[in-house]
């Protein structure tokens, strides 16, 4: 590979570089561009060289550029062994764009207010049980309320048994996975053959579950009559007419449950750590919700979104040359725009730094300057429902409940894997 073609960037160790992007990522980027600007290279171990981009124009270039050029799904390869070979954050070129087609139905807009009764009376009934008048940790509980909402209005369960078997062996699965020793040795040993053999293991019990209610379903006689996306799934056909096959859907199962569960939680814990600490917002946006208004409350979410992306980039890895953001960059580096960067942009985000909802009201959320949920072909399918299910969780919290902070102090941003999340857990008093 030729260097001399790469942007400048730190010229730190790799293990330097590694570790501080390992514990402090956004102080890390945020360091370099200061001083290299808009465009770097970063070394990190075990990864191919990086290429962080930044600028409105390169991010277009990337999100717009051709699919068999930027290769998304090689990226995502850590998560082979927890969501299998079939899901389409692992897919590429035809064989994605065929997965994704299959996938989009549930989660157009036009299908979206019919998850709208299942998401209020979840909240409703999660929100009831939470305590009130003393400390509580509200990112676990918008977990446990992400979660039923994925059981329910994904997977289409309703209450008994399985719903309770299911629950239950998620939950063991996920708070195995989620602890921090067991993460750092999943993610280090995830590509190679032991990381694949203990997480099969973990998700032995989910895997039984999932593939007997894809079996239970296949038998159903109302599949046309229900909107769950398991049913849903189960109807779609392949383009040449094949039906998807029970690993098919229990890939694009796992998918859902592990991309759209833990991240819409922790961006509601953000929204209500970010909100408590500006009483003014917390005001209008109550009074607003209590009227029967939500034009602020998706400012909110916005605004939320912009200041506390859960996740910090996406990444596309070169196939073959390519010129982007005016560098012709080899084949074999990963180009990654970096989220956390153009969303504190002060070109574009004047007070960048500051929580300001309003924005959203004089502005569009732009599609190369607002990016939480990636771009182009491969922007995330189920940001819409993302944003519904919080719409919906916080206008029920608001309602509902007061809430007010424990401590006036931010809460730190921590990371936990690819994830950054409240360091205190979004702790609150509810009232």
């Amino acid at each position: 590979m030729a260097l001399d073609l790469l942007p400048p960037g730190p010229r730190l160790p790799v293990f330097v570089q590694t570790a501080a992007w390992a514990t402090r990522p956004w102080d890390f980027m945020e360091r370099c561009a200061a001083r290299y600007g808009d465009m770097f290279t970063m070394r990190l171990a075990g990864e191919r060289l990086w290429v962080m981009v930044s600028h409105p124009d390169a991010v277009k270039e990337v999100f717009s550029g051709p699919p068999e050029l930027l290769h998304a799904g090689e990226g995502n390869r850590v998560l082979l062994p927890m969501v299998g070979a079939n899901s389409v954050l692992l897919l590429d070129e035809d064989a994605h764009r065929e997965q994704r087609r299959l996938l989009m139905p549930p989660f157009r807009g036009n299908h979206l207010a019919s998850y709208a009764d299942a998401m209020t009376a979840i909240a409703q009934a999660e929100i009831a049980r939470w305590p009130r008048g003393q400390p509580v940790r509200l990112n676990p509980r918008m977990q446990a309320l992400t979660l039923e909402v994925i059981l329910r209005a994904v997977f289409g369960l309703s209450e008994g048994e399985r719903l309770d078997r299911l629950r239950a062996e998620l939950v063991q699965m996920l708070r195995t996975t989620n602890s921090v020793p067991n993460q750092v040795v999943l993610l280090a040993l995830s590509p190679r053959r032991l990381g694949a053999t203990l997480t099969r293991r973990l998700l032995r019990g989910v895997d039984r579950l999932l593939y007997a209610e894809i079996a239970q379903r296949r038998r159903a006689g109302d599949l046309d009559k229900r909107g769950d996306v398991l049913s849903i799934l189960l109807q779609g056909r392949h383009e040449d007419g094949r039906p998807m096959s029970d690993l098919e859907i229990r890939d694009e199962l796992m998918t859902l449950l592990l991309a759209g569960h833990e991240t819409t939680a922790t961006a509601l814990a953000w929204a209500v750590e970010r909100l408590v600490r500006h009483p003014g917002h917390l005001a209008r946006l109550t009074d607003e919700v209590r009227a029967g208004q939500h034009q602020f409350l998706e400012a909110v979410v916005k605004e939320t979104l912009r200041l506390r992306p859960v996740l910090s980039l996406v990444a596309r890895r070169l196939t073959a040359p390519m010129e982007i953001g005016g560098v012709r960059l080899p084949a074999g580096v990963t180009v990654v725009p970096s989220i956390y960067l153009m969303h504190r942009r002060p070109d574009i985000y004047p007070e960048a730094d500051r929580f300001l909802p309003e924005r959203f009201l004089e502005q569009r959320a732009g599609t190369y300057t607002w990016i939480p949920f990636g771009g182009g072909v491969r922007r995330c399918l189920g940001a819409a429902f993302a944003e519904y299910e919080m719409r919906i969780v916080l206008s029920t919290l608001f309602d509902s409940c007061t809430v007010r902070p424990t401590a006036e102090r931010s809460e730190p941003v921590r990371r936990r894997t690819i994830t950054h999340v409240p360091g205190r857990g979004a702790t609150v008093v509810l009232g």
